[in-house]
């Protein structure tokens, strides 16, 4: 951090002058590597909803912790208690779904009301009813990013990557094709659960900035943007990356500008990214259509013969 102050000293930064603002840049920088890292593989499974469901629950864990400290005074971080019940709800969701044979939305649906439910009635309980701030953990607030929730969310970060990076393989091959990954011997449940697991992590740990309301947002409009410009899974990896990058950094310098909501403003940027995406690969600059275009023009078909 030290060295973040000396570069706004020197380049007149002054929004790096301040710690939280600091902290509130790490935090958005890891959240745009963790949460498009992850999105990618759930959209091509069609779980993009998924983020919602266990922000709701995320929600509910916060809801325990802010309880917890005030009727039994333990002093337990909310997003600690967070984490726990979002990992939960994951594995729930997954176990909703062998044993009812109930397809995935079902369960996620389940999950989400029971969570967000949970999260209510805590908050309305909680010290005899009296009112409890959430709106840091409903809409994500720069100024609550504290050290200790940035060396959480640095501890999800390590977590989150290095199983990516060191499962890749084998949750590429259950991505796209869950029976030939059975076939080949790999424990698709297993993986599956670890997928759902990973998501709840990158959902406690977005929601600093984000808040339990738009967090989903950064696990599906990067990686939707994304599959505009990519002509390949390693490559939409690579742009959803580099755009959730571009959403976050553009976000909150702009939400500290104009004093606004970090995680709506972020999404509204991320929102426009996508729509840019859009246009560019319409246009046939870059992506499956410019692609497909050199192609034939390399390649051209023939002519049927009259």
């Amino acid at each position: 951090m030290a060295f973040v102050g000396a570069v706004a000293d020197e380049f007149g930064i002054q929004m790096l002058t301040y710690g939280f603002m600091q902290r509130a840049f790490l935090v958005g920088i890891c959240i745009g590597v963790m949460a498009p890292l992850i999105g990618t593989f759930l959209v091509h499974r069609q779980l993009a909803l998924i983020g919602d469901a266990l922000a709701h629950t995320a929600f509910a864990g916060v809801a325990v912790g802010l309880f917890a400290n005030a009727v039994g005074g333990f002093g337990i971080s909310p997003y600690l208690t967070a984490i726990v019940v979002a990992m939960l709800a994951a594995l729930l969701i997954e176990v909703i779904s062998e044993v009812t044979d109930a397809y995935n939305d079902v369960s996620m649906a389940i999950v989400l009301s029971t969570g967000f439910a949970l999260g209510t009635v805590l908050i309305s309980l909680n010290a005899g009813g009296l009112a409890v701030g959430v709106n840091q953990y409903l809409f994500g607030n720069l100024a609550t990013v504290s050290v200790e929730n940035a060396a959480i969310l640095l501890a999800l970060f390590g977590l989150i990557v290095g199983t990516v990076v060191v499962t890749y393989k084998q949750l590429l091959f259950v991505t796209f094709d869950e029976v030939a990954a059975e076939v080949a011997g790999i424990p698709v449940d297993w993986y599956n659960r670890m997928m759902v697991v990973l998501t709840a992590l990158v959902v406690v740990g977005a929601m600093q900035i984000m808040g339990v309301i738009l967090v989903a947002a950064m696990l599906v409009v990067p990686v939707a943007a994304a599959t505009q410009l990519a002509t390949s899974f390693r490559a939409a990896l690579a742009w959803s990356v580099v755009l959730a990058e571009v959403a976050v950094l553009v976000g909150i310098t702009l939400s500290y500008a104009y004093e606004a909501t970090a995680g709506g403003v972020i999404v509204l940027v991320a929102v426009g990214v996508y729509l840019l995406a859009v246009v560019v690969s319409k246009l046939g600059l870059v992506g499956p259509t410019a692609a497909t275009a050199a192609t034939e023009q390399r390649d051209p078909v023939s002519e049927p013969a009259d």
